[in-house]
């Protein structure tokens, strides 16, 4: 019973995956597709924690650590870029 809870979660994350990438090809706005980023890596976290739960391994937790980080950085990295067209601002003393 276990197993076929499992394999549904895993079923349902893959179409939630799907979804998003269309909302990354046909997004309205780059807001939108910024966003579909964000929830794909956090649907790649949800299908990596399912995985190590079905072969009942801690080797996927650093992992799932990793795409988080990273996909909060991205986020945050788009975002400036966007309302300041740079990542990194620089003061300059000319």
């Amino acid at each position: 019973m276990f197993d076929k809870i499992m394999l549904l979660a895993m079923f349902l994350l893959s179409i939630s995956l799907i979804i998003t990438l269309y909302r990354i090809i046909k997004g309205p706005t780059i807001h939108d597709r910024i966003l579909a980023l964000d929830s794909i890596a956090y649907i790649i976290i949800g299908i990596v924690a399912i995985l190590s739960i079905h072969l009942n391994s801690h080797a996927y937790l650093e992992t799932i650590l990793l795409i988080g980080i990273l996909a909060f950085l991205s986020t945050i990295a788009l975002s400036r870029y966007m309302e300041r067209g740079v990542v990194i601002g620089r003061k300059r003393n000319d």
